[in-house]
């Protein structure tokens, strides 16, 4: 499938099935279905998490394949290229395969790493590189060789988690939101009026139980009708909400809640039934978000699992958990591409020749700004010997 084809046909959606254990795929998204309509804000970062299984759902049904929209025509076409593969390999190693997209289906794991390998294979057999699966078939510690004439490469193909970078996780928000709206509700119900709760997190939040903690702090706050509650992890500030030109819990508010807040702050609103008080809760972390950080150390610790050195190195990235907005910054202030270029003078990146970084953006086909322009962004290695190489060239060219 050429990796820019957004109207490839679905065909292929029956191979696909067929690599999961019988009833696995439907038994999936019944639960993701269940989680989506859990709490409100879990229930929706369970549809965001999720898109690409229940964008399958829709294509395996063959109304939905009728209506299917270019994003879900993409994601077919990773699917049929996936079935494609696993009939042409021999069976012990179909049943690794196999046993891959299991595990993806399981838990609070998903199918991207599955479809970002895929993805990263048709984008370099779209390049005009020879494609080989050496992970699966040999069990290579990389995903892919890519070669040209009698120059290879070895791909390895790594997804990280934007939260591993947020002192404050968003599920973990997502979670505390949830659990204390039907508080907010009954009291809101009691006290109307225009409510802004801040919450200073000195280190984050970095345990179960102290997001209970927190709960509890909230909980007791609304209840003693105080104004403050302060300790060395966490400064609870209520105030009346006072926002110019603002006078409901409708349109505009989110936006000037951003606008006031910064885009790492954490916010919520909750308004009454009878629409005569909000309360919003606004959470910051002690210390910035650190997204390209830890992007790269996931990198700094795939480089000696991954590549063997004996050939020039591709780590092709797929950052996750991250929404256009923070995509588009991550790319606009440069400060991926700066931590990016930092960590290819470090000593542990001498065997790579080049990174590349997508997200959910660029594997749903989405246009600029929102996805990076040429469906990645990549940064080559100046240091390493091949990083010249006419044949690697589409593969490691900077494209920034």
């Amino acid at each position: 499938m050429p990796f820019d084809d957004a109207t490839s046909d679905v065909e292929g959606l029956a191979g696909f099935l067929e690599l999961c254990e019988p009833g696995a795929f439907t038994g999936r998204i019944a639960e993701l279905t269940r989680r989506a309509q859990s709490g409100a804000l879990q229930g929706r970062a369970a549809q965001q998490r999720h898109a690409l299984e229940f964008a399958l759902a829709r294509l395996a049904d063959p109304a939905g394949q009728a209506r299917a929209t270019p994003l879900e025509r993409r994601i077919g076409g990773l699917a049929r290229d996936l079935a494609t593969l696993a009939e042409s390999l021999p069976s012990p190693v179909r049943q690794r395969l196999r046993d891959r997209v299991a595990a993806a289906l399981d838990g609070e794991a998903t199918l991207v790493p599955v479809f970002h390998l895929m993805r990263t294979a048709a984008r370099h057999r779209a390049r005009g590189f020879e494609v080989r699966f050496d992970g699966l078939v040999d069990r290579t510690p990389h995903d892919l060789t890519i070669s040209r004439g009698d120059v290879e490469a070895e791909v390895a193909c790594e997804t990280a988690s934007a939260e591993d970078g947020r002192p404050l996780h968003r599920g973990d928000w997502y979670a505390l939101v949830d659990r204390i709206n039907p508080e907010l509700q009954t009291w809101l119900a009691a006290h109307p009026g225009r409510y802004l709760l801040k919450m200073t997190l000195p280190d984050g939040v970095a345990s179960p139980d102290q997001l209970a903690g927190l709960h509890r702090r909230i909980s007791a706050l609304l209840k003693d009708s105080r104004r403050q509650d302060s300790s060395a992890d966490a400064v609870l500030k209520l105030d009346p909400l006072i926002l110019a030109g603002v006078q409901a819990a409708g349109a505009g508010l989110p936006a000037r809640l951003r606008a006031q807040f910064g885009p790492e702050a954490h916010l919520a609103v909750t308004a009454d039934a009878g629409g005569k008080g909000v309360f919003v809760m606004a959470a910051r972390a002690g210390q910035a978000d650190e997204v390209s950080a830890a992007l790269c150390r996931r990198m700094a610790a795939a480089v000696p699992e991954r590549l063997s050195g004996r050939k020039p190195g591709i780590l092709a990235m797929f950052l996750d958990d991250v929404d256009r907005t923070e995509w588009r910054t991550l790319r606009e202030t440069l400060e991926l591409e700066g931590a990016a270029r930092r960590f290819l003078t470090e000593a542990v990146a001498k065997p790579v020749v080049a990174i590349s970084c997508a997200s959910r953006m660029e594997l749903y086909g989405m246009a600029a700004p929102d996805a990076a322009p040429e469906g990645e962004l990549r940064f080559r290695n100046p240091l390493h010997p091949a990083a010249k190489s006419a044949a690697l060239a589409p593969a490691i060219t900077s494209s920034v």
